[in-house]
C-alpha cells in the first residue's frame, strides 16, 4: 500500500502506521531525492527518538551528511536548515497524544515540500530498502542548535518586552525548554506551566488545544497574555489578560491590520477555509483582499509564494511571516504578538474593537458514519427556516489529515442556525 502524505507530513499510531521500518526507508528516501546536508529533529513523546534513530540511519545508509538537532520545535528545524542551507526532517505528531507519531519533511531551506516534490519522494520512498536489524549508527548531536534557533528568533524580534507578564504553556512537547529561554530573554516576567515531558504527558490536557490549565493561571496570577504551543510548537494560541481565548483568527485580524497600517502587508491575507466569517467581514471593511486555500498551513504558503504575498495563516494558529520564517511558527509568533501589545495595547482591547466572530461550530464525524446527504438535508431545512442568505452563512466539509474523521464547520450570522444544526449533526452522527 502507497504511503500518503497527509496536510503535514505522514502521521499516525506509533509503531504501526509509522513504524521504524517506515522511519528508516523515509531517511533513505530524503538521501536519494535531495543532495544537501539533512537536520533531524523531533519531539518529547515517547516513540520519537527512536524513531528519528531509524531515520538517521536510513540517511546515513543513504550516504547524506546529517546532524541530529534532538529534541526541538519543528520551527526550529526549519530555520536551522535555512541558517545551514538544508533539508530538514522531523519526528512528532504535532497536536496529536503522544501514542501517536509523524514524519515530515522540510524541503532545502526549511521550506515546505510542493506537491511535485512530495510525489517524488513518495516514489523513492516506495521504492526504498527495508530497514537492517542494526540502526546504531555514529550520527553528531549539535548540542548547541536549539541556542542557535533562540538565537535567530531573538535577533528577529529583538523588542523589550520587560513591561509584560506572560504566562507560558509549553504542552509538554519541544517547546519545553526553547520558549521559556527565548521569552526570558526578551525581559518578560514569564511563568511557565506544563514543561515537564516524560513521553506520555504531551498535549495531555494542555497545549494549545486545551487552554483551560493557561486561563486559570492567567486569570490567577493577573498576567498580561498567556501563549499555549502544541507538541511541536508550531502554532500559538493566545489567552488575553481578561481570560478570553484567542485563536488564530483573533491575532491574524490583528496582525494583518497592523501591517496594512505600516505598510508591510505587501499584499492581501491567505487564510483557509476553517477562518471565520467575521475575520473576512473585519478585513474587507479594511479593503484588505482575502485569499481562502484548503486546510494546511502548506497550502497557505504556496498562495503566498504564488502571490509574492509576506502574511496568512489558520484558526488553529499556524501563523505564517514569510519574510520572517521559513514556516509557521508558535514562538516566532508569540514574540511578535508580545511587540504588538507593547505597541499597541492590551490584547482584549485591540481584538474586541477589531472585529467581531460569528457563532461558529465544528464537529468531528468518524469517517466510516459520514452521510453527505444527511448534512444536506439539515442544512437545507435549517436556511429555509432561518430565511439566511448565502453570505449570512457558510459549510465547510472535509476529510481530516491527521485524524481518521471528516471535520464539519458550520457558522451563521443568526447563532439559533448554528446551535440548531449543531444539535442535529450530533444527534445524527455522534454517539
Amino acid at each position: 500500500m502507497a504511503v500518503r502524505f497527509g496536510t503535514d507530513g505522514i502521521r499516525g499510531r506509533a509503531y504501526d502506521e509509522v513504524s521504524v521500518d517506515l522511519a528508516y526507508r523515509l531517511g533513505r528516501a530524503v538521501a536519494a531525492v535531495f543532495d544537501l546536508p539533512v537536520v533531524v529533529g523531533y519531539d518529547t513523546r515517547e516513540s520519537s527518538p527512536v524513531l528519528a534513530t531509524a531515520v538517521l540511519a536510513g540517511l546515513v545508509d543513504g550516504e547524506a551528511a546529517v546532524t541530529d538537532l534532538g529534541v526541538i520545535p519543528t520551527p526550529g528545524v526549519a530555520v536551522v536548515a535555512r541558517a545551514r542551507g538544508s533539508v530538514g526532517v522531523v519526528v512528532s505528531a504535532s497536536h496529536n497524544p503522544y501514542f501517536d507519531n509523524g514524519l515530515k519533511v522540510l524541503g532545502p531551506g526549511g521550506s515546505k515540500l510542493d506537491h511535485v516534490t512530495e510525489s517524488v519522494l513518495a516514489a523513492a520512498l516506495e521504492a526504498a530498502a527495508p530497514a537492517p536489524a542494526d540502526l546504531e549508527r555514529h550520527v553528531t548531536v549539535d548540542e548547541a542548535a536549539q541556542g542557535l534557533y533562540v538565537d535567530l528568533l531573538r535577533a528577529l524580534v529583538p523588542g523589550d518586552f520587560s513591561s509584560l507578564h506572560v504566562v507560558l504553556d509549553c504542552a509538554n512537547g519541544a517547546a519545553s525548554a526553547a520558549a521559556p529561554a527565548l521569552l526570558r530573554a526578551s525581559g518578560a516576567r514569564v511563568d511557565v506551566i506544563h514543561d515537564a515531558p516524560n513521553g506520555t504527558n504531551i498535549n495531555e490536557h494542555c497545549g494549545s488545544t486545551h487552554v483551560e490549565d493557561l486561563v486559570a493561571r492567567v486569570r490567577e496570577l493577573g498576567a498580561d497574555v498567556g501563549l499555549a504551543f502544541d507538541g511541536d510548537a508550531d502554532r500559538l494560541i493566545a489567552v488575553d489578560a481578561t481570560g478570553a481565548v484567542r485563536d488564530g483568527d483573533d491575532l491574524m485580524v490583528l496582525f494583518a491590520l497592523d501591517l496594512a497600517r505600516r505598510r508591510a502587508l505587501g499584499g492581501g491575507v491567505v487564510v483557509t477555509t476553517m477562518s471565520n466569517l467575521g475575520l473576512r467581514r473585519a478585513l474587507g471593511e479594511a479593503s484588505l483582499e482575502v485569499v481562502e486555500t484548503d486546510v494546511g498551513d502548506r497550502n497557505v504558503l504556496l498562495a503566498l509564494e504564488e502571490r509574492q504575498w509576506c502574511f496568512g495563516g489558520e484558526q488553529s494558529g499556524h501563523l505564517i511571516f514569510c519574510e520572517l520564517a521559513p514556516t509557521g511558527d508558535g514562538l516566532l509568533t508569540g514574540m511578535l504578538l508580545l511587540d504588538l501589545i507593547v505597541r499597541r495595547g492590551p490584547l482584549a482591547e485591540q481584538a474586541n474593537a477589531a472585529w467581531r466572530r460569528v457563532p461558529q461550530s465544528l464537529v468531528n464525524v468518524a469517517r466510516e458514519d459520514y452521510d453527505d446527504a444527511v448534512v444536506a438535508r439539515l442544512s437545507e431545512e435549517l436556511v429555509a427556516r432561518y430565511a439566511l442568505a448565502d453570505e449570512d452563512w457558510r459549510l465547510v466539509v472535509r476529510p481530516s489529515g491527521t485524524e481518521p474523521v471528516v471535520r464539519v464547520m458550520v457558522e451563521a450570522l443568526e447563532a439559533g442556525f448554528v446551535d440548531e444544526f449543531t444539535s442535529a449533526l450530533r444527534a445524527a452522527f455522534v454517539a
